[in-house]
């Protein structure tokens, strides 16, 4: 295999990885979406990375329901909630809101969590 072979794969396998990392970036677009879409007062939470999960996006809706979903690059976030006009927050600053951790607590009686 020559040099140009190899940069040549190489350059197929960076853009393999950006096609997917965009597929991931809409797939996580359109959860977005729908779940603001779908609830009234959604807020969002960004949480940190840690050393095996990549940064999280839990957003909150007023009754407490919330979801989670990982995402690339926070900056990808915060032009989403920009779009759909809901506030972000940086968890480590805030916390979570009581009304997540009632609905999570009602949804464990539930049998739903």
């Amino acid at each position: 295999m020559g040099v140009f072979s190899r940069r040549r794969a190489q350059a197929v396998a960076a853009a393999q990885a950006h096609g997917a990392q965009r597929a991931e970036a809409e797939a996580v677009r359109h959860h977005l979406e729908a779940f603001t879409r779908s609830h009234v007062g959604v807020e969002a939470y960004v949480e940190p990375p840690t050393t095996v999960i990549p940064p999280t996006v839990v957003l909150v809706a007023n009754t407490g329901e919330w979801t989670r979903r990982r995402v690339s690059d926070p900056h990808l976030l915060r032009g989403i909630a920009e779009q759909l006009k809901i506030p972000v927050y940086d968890v480590q600053r805030t916390g979570y809101p009581q009304r997540m951790r009632d609905w999570t607590e009602w949804a464990k009686k539930q049998g739903l969590r």
